[in-house]
């Protein structure tokens, strides 16, 4: 069963987080991940508790590639660079698809 990484990044560190990201997908492809959401395309069609800045949604196939990925020694040293250019505040959930 599919399963997803989703993240609000509060990014606080353009130059930072752009390396981030370009360095980040190739590992993400690596492990049958793929990107679900466009940056800044979302919306709140009702009055929200939550107001991301920006939103990511990627799916892998199932829990133990994301985990693979996730947890692989290649991405931790992007993990701190992700974290060096963010708020503290940023969220990371990591579920299962239907």
């Amino acid at each position: 069963m599919p399963a997803y990484y989703i993240a609000e990044h509060i990014i606080t560190d353009a130059v930072k987080f752009e390396d981030y990201r370009i360095k980040v997908a190739p590992m993400i492809a690596k492990h049958g991940g793929r990107y679900i959401t466009k940056t800044g395309s979302h919306q709140f069609p009702e009055t929200p508790h939550w107001r991301p800045e920006r939103v990511v949604i990627i799916e892998f196939p199932d829990m133990e590639r994301l985990n693979a990925w996730y947890r692989s020694a290649e991405y931790q040293p992007l993990v701190a660079l992700r974290k060096q250019s963010t708020a503290e505040a940023d969220m990371i959930i990591t579920l299962e698809g239907a």
